[in-house]
């Protein structure tokens, strides 16, 4: 694999492009006791709000344990994965926990009502908001049936093969 580093606005670039249409994300929080608990959340469309500016938004309960150890401790990692084209992407950032009506409002559709019976306006609804500081990638650079014939033809050659990028983006 080659490495392509990224910085400052051609880095946030690449990272909307990177994470564009991978919908679930694991977000990962520390607890107290230094322990890490990961679970699936979905982000909030990266681009509904104009050019991405670096943060990166989710609805959650505010009577979450994530709230909770969000508010002791603000690092968080988020993994996303889209396996089909093999893009992974870690994502540091900072947290912060709101109940900011107007970013709720910006991004609630019906299908939330699953988890907020009351609806947009529902007492229990927070807005998650992830400022990235830095990421990590790994990117194919060919489609899957191009992989597997560079997989058998080095298998066969005992030679090495490029599969794509990896690197870093420092926002």
């Amino acid at each position: 694999m080659s490495e392509k580093n990224y910085t400052g606005r051609e880095g946030l670039e690449k990272l909307a492009e990177l994470i564009k249409g991978i919908d679930f994300t694991m977000f990962t929080t520390v607890d107290e006791d230094g322990t890490l608990h990961s679970r699936p959340m979905s982000t909030q469309k990266v681009d509904k709000l104009g050019p991405f500016d670096g943060t990166l938004y989710f609805l959650t309960r505010i009577d979450s344990r994530k709230v909770d150890e969000i508010r002791d401790d603000q690092y968080v990692l988020l993994n996303y994965a889209d396996t089909s084209n093999a893009k992974y992407i870690a994502v540091q950032g900072r947290a912060t926990v709101s109940r900011d009506k107007a970013k709720i409002h910006e991004f609630w559709h019906d299908a939330f009502k699953a988890f907020f019976s009351e609806g947009e306006d529902d007492p229990s609804i927070a807005l998650l908001s992830v400022k990235v500081e830095g990421a990590e990638y790994w990117e194919a650079n060919a489609s899957r049936i191009v992989r597997m014939a560079k997989w058998a033809v080095a298998a066969v050659t005992h030679g090495a093969m490029d599969m794509g990028d990896t690197g870093k983006i420092i926002t």
